[in-house]
């Protein structure tokens, strides 16, 4: 167990630097952000001076190099537009992006399981075609639409929740404000974890074991339960783990749409702005969060079925 540990700790780590460079080659292709720092009259000599005093008329590869450096000691640079320490930013904006991820994450696992399960176990029901219909419909309508249909109709329409921002009136205002957009985060997640579970168990209940314990005499709901659900679920928390990490990244849409004061929108407006270092900063940040993750779902293994061992 301990050299999977460090294998995949090392191939966390291969990860993040792929993403990092990734990220770092993509921006220095996007523009010069020099030339939106310096005033409309500035000269060329000026432009070429601000340049160099932030080490912009580097190789892209020095810079990167001095960027892992500086972010192994937790140094991510400083803002060009605001001035401040990027770490700073993205660590203030960190607790309304993982408010709405989490939202999203319970919401979807509370209504995907259950969902999932009763589709399994009435297979071919009009449940069943009517759950898997609206899993399928979830899984393609894009959330941008969804996020302006849901204003459309309970903030325009109906006038019963609020349109955009987090909400600092009070846990219930901070409640209405949180609905609609950890319901548009949450609904594909949901879709496809509803899926998943139904798939995952209709395999498991065609084994020999199940049919073992059916012939002993078990109640249904026991042998659901007890036996077919827990193996079930093996690929169903592969697919939670990764799907938490997607949510914190994929909120980047919901945030935008919704105005609500997160990462993502702190990135959206820092790719507008040429904001390197608050985009790359923020972009390795949620990669460390999203390969922990990715190992923490690979460790439950064990736990939910004894047959898994790691050599």
């Amino acid at each position: 167990m301990t050299r999977y540990i460090i294998r995949r700790l090392l191939q966390s780590i291969i990860v993040v630097l792929g993403v990092t460079l990734l990220v770092f080659v993509v921006l220095f292709q996007t523009g010069d952000p020099v030339v939106l720092l310096a005033s409309p009259d500035a000269t060329k000599e000026e432009i070429e001076q601000i340049r160099h005093e932030m080490g912009f008329d580097r190789p892209w590869y020095i810079q990167y190099a001095d960027f892992l450096g500086n972010a192994v000691r937790g140094d991510f640079g400083i803002s060009l537009r605001q001035k401040q320490p990027v770490f700073k930013l993205v660590w203030e904006r960190i607790p309304a992006t993982l408010e709405l991820a989490v939202a999203a994450f319970v919401l979807s696992v509370s209504l995907a399981v259950p969902v999932g399960v009763i589709s399994a176990t009435r297979r071919n029901s009009i449940w069943d075609n009517l759950s898997m219909g609206l899993a399928l419909l979830g899984q393609s309508l894009p959330v941008f639409f969804l996020g302006v249909m849901l204003i459309f109709i309970f903030a325009g329409k109906l006038k019963i929740l609020p349109s955009y921002g987090r909400g600092d009136g009070g846990l219930l205002t901070e409640l209405q404000h949180l609905i609609l957009p950890a319901v548009t985060l949450g609904t594909f997640s949901l879709a496809r974890t509803a899926r998943l579970v139904r798939s995952s168990l209709l395999e498991v209940l065609g084994l020999e074991y199940i049919k073992t314990a059916r012939s002993k005499g078990l109640a249904e709901r026991v042998v659901i339960m007890r036996h077919a659900l827990k193996n079930a679920l093996i690929p169903v928390v592969t697919v939670l783990g990764l799907e938490f990490g997607t949510l914190l990244g994929g909120a980047v849409i919901t945030e935008t749409v919704f105005a609500w004061p997160g990462v993502g929108r702190l990135v959206i407006n820092a790719i507008q702005q040429r904001d390197f270092p608050v985009v790359v900063g923020a972009v390795t940040i949620i990669a460390v969060v999203f390969v922990v993750l990715n190992l923490l779902v690979d460790l439950l293994y064990g736990a939910l079925d004894p047959r898994v061992r790691y050599s």
